[in-house]
């Protein structure tokens, strides 16, 4: 049968068995599916133990990486069949009878998302992971979903654009993202196997692709322009000597955090007017230096707007146990040998640590000078971090046309997760600090004087920036024009920040 057509089939198993998050998470509760996100199997294994129910069958074979028998699989894939399943490289079949074993070849698994661009569900097929097999990963392992992947899902401006580019998409999940607000994806990898698997899953999801093979932007040189660009690139700074395994999916071949800067420093040659890239990416932080130093440095010359947001910093042991586990290795001599070689490749460099986080930069559609933001922001976010940084390039758009006089002229309000906290020592009748606290976004919590407070709390969105400081200034007995002067500048920061709103 056409691979197509098996794939079609295989689409409508998988739905009517139920192989969905929501049906998976109903199957084996709500303890065991927390267990599963923490690569802990042993719940779903009790709560699946003895079903033959067709969800857990394919539970138990498809992402725990446990056999079933073939007359098990038949049932759970009434279309598809094992013989279908065997023809598409999902599994392997002892034997033709009801009672043989059927093992998994890959990991195959429901994944739902609802972002600023709706709700979906697919499923994704990637290599079994250590869950399954319990092992070392191998070097050409593709990666499933984890949380860098989730990480950029949820960082990615979704606005609707003409064309995408994924660079490094692996088993595809972030080109059938984009596939939902682009009229056409490129997806480019220097591994076949990635390739191979993305064209599975945008075959068994029903979604085009253009699928390329090659390094980083080599796929698309010769003028080719996009609106957007994203990247989960092999970012890890592993030492790059004899006997330190070295991973597809993860390692990119280059020494330190030398791949992320090339990627920044030239993506903006394949960016059309106005488009926007979104990478995620490590950087080695250094004694003396502060993180957004390194990154100013890559973006020299590049005359491309950058808003990075650091998610997490860790110290060089941290890193390289991360990573050393990721791998798949044990405690053990092994284990102590290749921890040595990390903490090794950063002294010699004087790395104190490693940072993580979102890069998202854009090529200005005007002149002017390019945006530069650098933010840390270490705590969890309880918002979408891609439409907090479309509203925020938005505003920074508008307040460019806005210089003073016409800001001033410009009724705002107050964002509503906004709250203002006062802090007053025992027996003062006025606050020792005031805080504007955002309760969404990037939770920011800006410290204002009486001045400032003061006008945020009067934009209503009816008196105007101007009308406020002048009434401010009455009650204050101050210089009208001094006290604009002195607010306006704070004012266009907390409108870039999101806790006041343009009209």
């Amino acid at each position: 049968m056409n691979p197509l057509d098996l794939l079609t089939g295989l689409r409508e198993d998988l739905a009517g068995a139920g192989y969905t998050v929501d049906g998976v998470g109903e199957l084996v509760g709500d303890v065991a599916s927390a267990a599963l996100d923490r690569e802990q199997p042993l719940p779903a294994l009790r709560a699946t133990e003895g079903s033959r129910e067709p969800a857990a069958v394919l539970l138990r074979c498809c992402t725990l990486g446990r056999t079933v028998t073939r007359g098990e699989l038949d049932a759970a894939l009434p279309r598809t069949g094992t013989a279908g399943a065997v023809a598409l490289g999902l599994v392997a079949a002892a034997g033709e009878e009801p009672g043989d074993e059927v093992r998994p070849l890959v990991d195959l698994r429901p994944y739902e998302v609802d972002d600023a661009a709706g709700a979906a569900s697919w499923w994704l097929v990637s290599d079994l992971g250590e869950l399954a097999t319990g092992q070392a990963l191998r070097s050409d392992h593709v990666l499933g979903v984890g949380g860098a992947s989730l990480t950029l899902a949820s960082a990615t401006v979704r606005t609707p654009v003409d064309r995408v580019l994924d660079v490094g998409t692996g088993c595809g999940i972030q080109a059938l993202h984009a596939s939902r607000h682009a009229r056409r994806v490129v997806a480019t990898d220097t591994s076949e196997r990635a390739l191979d698997l993305a064209a599975v899953n945008a075959a068994l999801n029903g979604v085009r692709l253009d699928l390329r093979a090659g390094s980083l932007l080599e796929p698309v040189a010769g003028g080719e322009r996009f609106d957007l660009v994203v990247s989960n690139p092999p970012f890890v700074i592993t030492p790059r000597r004899p006997g330190v395994p070295q991973y597809e999916y993860r390692d990119g071949g280059m020494p330190g955090d030398s791949l992320v800067a090339r990627l920044v420093r030239e993506v903006g040659g394949v960016l059309a007017p106005g488009g926007v890239a979104q990478l995620l990416g490590n950087w080695e932080l250094r004694d003396g230096e502060h993180w957004s130093q390194r990154l100013e440095s890559w973006l020299a010359g590049t005359g491309l707007d950058a808003w990075v947001v650091q998610r997490e910093v860790a110290d060089p042991a941290l890193y390289a146990e991360t990573w050393i586990r990721d791998g798949g290795q044990k405690p053990g001599p092994v284990f102590d040998e290749l921890y040595a070689a990390w903490l090794d490749d950063f002294a010699a460099r004087g790395v104190t640590g490693v940072g993580f986080g979102v890069v998202t930069l854009r090529l200005p559609a005007r002149g002017g000078a390019p945006l530069r933001r650098f933010e840390e922001v270490l705590s969890t976010l309880s918002d979408p971090l891609g439409g907090v940084l479309a509203a925020g390039l938005a505003a920074h758009d508008r307040l460019s046309a806005l210089d003073d006089e016409a800001l001033a002229g410009t009724a705002l309000r107050v964002a509503p997760d906004v709250t203002d906290e006062r802090y007053h020592a025992p027996g003062d009748p006025d606050p020792r600090v005031v805080l504007l606290r955002q309760g969404g976004g990037l939770r920011r919590a800006v410290q204002a004087d009486g001045d400032l407070a003061g006008l945020v709390g009067a934009c209503d969105g009816e008196l105007t920036v101007g009308q406020i400081a002048a009434g401010l200034a009455v009650l204050l007995e101050e210089d009208a024009a001094g006290l604009r002067a002195r607010l306006l500048p704070r004012v266009r920061r907390l409108v870039e920040d999101g806790l006041l709103l343009l009209p």
